[in-house]
């Protein structure tokens, strides 16, 4: 199809460009007025029992509590997790991130440290989110130790390191207008394009059905 073509089409179909125009207008509006959303965030740490060699419990912390922690994570990350959080009141977009202490160095879950995030549109509810994923983790941790019968004087414990707070998502307008105004030129062309060619054959095939039922023209006389 050559250029020319490709202008005729889109003159033809103008109001498929004009539908395109509006929808981008409105895609564009979203960018610039988002509704706000919020992120909240919390850390938190599997600490191993207070013994005598080791008093502060952050100065012991090994890989197998790492295990554990990441045992609980991908028990709540699967659809009975998920069901279980639903019913704990967590609703909408979450994450459980396992991570490190901050050290390049550092094994990738060497550190039983858990960043939990949670997304709404109110920060109350995200951090609302945030304390109760929190809560479920750590009855996940106590069932599991209950149930190898652990001692309470042997246990390993979860504590809140970074408390639940929310930070307003920051978006970057400048792309997200070029995103939407490359869409809606993209989509526009290419729908033009589409519903021209659809039409244009629909009607030569509607032609050549009219020729055959019609029949053969009589000669002259």
């Amino acid at each position: 199809m050559s250029p020319g073509n490709v202008a005729d089409a889109l003159l033809r179909r103008w109001y498929v460009l004009v539908v395109a125009l509006l929808l981008t207008a409105v895609g564009a509006y979203q960018v610039v007025r988002p509704a706000p959303q919020y992120v909240g965030s919390a850390v938190v740490v599997l600490k191993p029992p207070v013994t005598q060699n080791q008093p502060n419990q952050l100065t012991n912390l090994q890989p197998p509590l790492a295990v554990v922690s990441y045992g609980v994570i991908q028990q709540l990350q699967s659809p009975a997790g998920a069901e279980e959080l639903s019913a704990a009141g967590v609703h909408g977009t979450y994450h459980l991130v396992p991570r490190n202490s901050g050290t390049s160095a550092t094994p990738r879950y060497l550190i039983p440290s858990l960043q939990v995030q949670s997304q709404a549109s109110d920060p109350g509810a995200a951090t609302t989110a945030v304390r109760r994923i929190i809560g479920v983790y750590t009855r996940h941790v106590e069932e599991l130790q209950t149930a190898q019968k652990v001692p309470a004087a042997g246990r390993i414990t979860a504590s809140v390191l970074v408390s639940p707070s929310a930070a307003m998502v920051q978006g970057n307008k400048s792309r997200g207008l070029a995103g939407v105004a490359l869409l809606g030129a993209a989509g526009g062309v290419v729908g033009a394009l589409w519903l021209d060619r659809f039409l244009m054959g629909r009607h030569r095939r509607a032609a050549v059905d009219h020729r055959r039922t019609a029949g053969p023209v009589p000669a002259a006389l």
